[in-house]
């Protein structure tokens, strides 16, 4: 089931900004990683104040025909789907190209979905080789006359504030932040929700007493994912009277292991390592691309060392790793970017959407290999926990939650 921004609530809008540091850590995609999410085994179903960039005079043109490509002046690549519609729907990629198999595949996903569903939408995505790519691809999209233009990550929400407003008149939509601007529709994820429910099915699986996780880089979109995992992790401990330790994360302090990446499986391999030596056998990679080191390790490890995936459900798109991933804390951004797709094409194009446990934008991917060796008991109580946290009765607290 996917995530709908129709059932989402537009709110007074405050900028959630990534931090800076971030930008100069690495060039790398923001995390994340949602493919369509399947009904889950057991627990929920899946489904600034800079100068304006105007417009330049010359730009790399997108290519209309199918399968067709070009290159813009930035350097970066460009795609479009089949169709010549009215309606001219345009993205934006991070770093890491269309087949990340992450964040910006599962964004593109959902273009393609909504062309499906509307023979008149035509649909095209620009890759961004470097951060320097953000501004100048969005200029390039607005002059190519885009109805909307979908920025794939927080990382590019000054890019997106700036020429928002040097082009009042063009319309854009960014995945992972929120921008107080008339003319953009911000699509944000608590994966807190999702990932509390993660934490405390490792909590409920380890054999160690030990689970792990890391981050690409230490942005909100990252953290909400690695504050939840934790706080599952404590409320499985309350609940039971048990003590697994988190390793590689603390709420409290805002402390935790970094890949630095979200596309080097090496530094990601390292990360996993280390926390496997300090005793963690379940990890939870929220690092993109750089995860795919985690699978790696984990294969290596012969059964002794499993994995929690993030945004996408593993077993689809890392499936040469599923027999170690017990779940997927998923992040349903391809439902949610075919639904406002829907809607911009009918004139709704300035707003907000937040996807929860409540409506499916984010929860537990089926546990596929593992569905028989996860408890019955351990399946109800996230069934349960799943709709006391949808309706109010578990608060979680992280302070990196997109408000509501």
């Amino acid at each position: 089931m996917t995530a709908s921004p129709a059932s989402g609530t537009v709110r007074s809008r405050r900028r959630r900004a990534v931090p800076a540091a971030a930008f100069t850590a690495l060039l790398a995609v923001v995390a994340g990683c949602g493919s369509p999410p399947a009904t889950t085994g057991g627990a929920t179903p899946a489904p600034s104040g800079s100068a304006s960039p105007a417009v330049p005079d010359t730009a790399g043109a997108t290519s209309a025909a199918a399968g067709g490509a070009t290159t813009p002046a930035t350097g970066a690549t460009t795609a479009a789907a089949a169709g010549g519609g009215a309606f001219k729907a345009c993205m934006v990629l991070d770093v890491g190209g269309v087949d990340d198999r992450s964040f910006n595949q599962s964004a593109w996903a959902g273009m393609n979905a909504a062309k499906k569903a509307n023979p008149d939408l035509a649909v095209s995505y620009v890759s961004s080789a470097s951060q320097n790519d953000y501004t100048p691809n969005l200029a390039n999209e607005t002059k190519q006359g885009c109805k909307t233009t979908i920025a794939v990550g927080g990382l590019m929400t000054d890019a997106v504030t700036a020429v928002a407003k040097g082009n009042p008149t063009a319309n854009y939509a960014i995945i992972d932040s929120l921008i107080p601007a008339p003319n953009v529709y911000s699509l944000e994820f608590n994966t807190a929700q999702g990932a509390f429910l993660g934490g405390y099915l490792a909590a409920g699986m380890t054999k160690t007493g030990k689970v792990g996780t890391f981050g690409g880089l230490k942005i909100p979109p990252v953290t909400v994912y690695m504050d939840g995992y934790w706080e599952g992790v404590q409320y499985y401990n309350k609940a039971k009277g048990k003590n697994v330790a988190v390793l590689g994360w603390n709420e409290t302090t805002q402390n935790g292991t970094f890949s630095n990446s979200f596309t080097d499986s090496g530094a990601g391999s390292t990360a996993t390592r280390t926390l496997q030596q300090q005793g963690a056998d379940i990890v939870f990679p929220v690092a993109g691309g750089s995860g795919l080191g985690a699978g790696a390790v984990a294969q290596s490890a012969g059964g002794k060392l499993n994995l929690i995936w993030v945004d996408t459900d593993g077993c689809v798109s890392a499936a040469q790793y599923c027999k170690y991933f017990v779940s997927t804390v998923f992040k349903d951004i391809t439902g949610a970017v075919q639904t406002y797709l829907g809607q911009a094409t009918k004139g709704t194009r300035t707003g907000a959407f937040v996807g929860n446990l409540a409506n499916k934008g984010t929860g537990l991917s089926p546990f596929h290999e593992f569905d028989a060796k996860v408890p019955a008991d351990l399946k109800s109580e996230l069934t349960q926990l799943s709709a006391d946290i949808a309706g109010g009765k578990v608060k979680v607290g992280s302070k990196a939650q997109p408000s509501s």
